[in-house]
């Protein structure tokens, strides 16, 4: 018999560190099948229902929760996906009624300063993978230069940084 509350964390956990669709079921397949709670089998059927079902694929965890737990399993699991994206929408108001108190707008750059200092490493780590190139430091060095202007949309920006790696490299 599966513990109700771990079941629910797990769901919640691997909800919380994925992007939506199927981004949450390496964790959750390595996690539920590890402890014999559930299978292969489990797994290509509650993903086949997601599919065939209408509306986002992320779906198809509820038809996995009620395989390895019957009613119990599929509410619980609705409930840890449903869960993040209205904590958004919570911290989203609260950004609105607050942002522009000096405190709010001290943690966001703090916030930015985590994220670049977290990006560093990994920025590092892209550029001396394939052996150190001229032309990837380059690339690195103009697209930080225009992140610091942000006057050029994201969207834009990774075009163009995609755009001279085919042509540099």
């Amino acid at each position: 018999m599966i513990e109700p509350f771990s079941f629910f964390w797990l769901l919640l956990r691997a909800s919380l560190l994925s992007t939506g669709g199927t981004g949450n079921l390496p964790l959750l397949h390595q996690e539920l099948t590890a402890q014999g709670l559930a299978d292969d089998r489990q797994f290509a059927e509650a993903l086949a229902i997601g599919q065939i079902s209408p509306g986002p694929s992320g779906l198809w965890v509820i038809s996995l929760g009620f395989l390895i737990d019957g009613p119990r399993g599929a509410l619980l699991a609705l409930v840890a996906i449903a869960l993040p994206p209205l904590l958004v929408l919570v911290v989203a108001q609260l950004y609105r009624r607050a942002g522009d108190h000096p405190a709010m707008q001290g943690f966001v750059r703090g916030m930015m300063l985590a994220v670049v200092g977290a990006f560093v490493p990994v920025l590092i780590n892209l550029l001396w993978s394939n052996g150190p190139s001229a032309a990837a430091f380059l690339i690195a060095l103009v697209s930080v230069g225009i992140g610091m202007t942000r006057r050029v949309p994201i969207i834009v920006h990774l075009g163009l940084a995609a755009l001279a790696g085919i042509m540099l490299m």
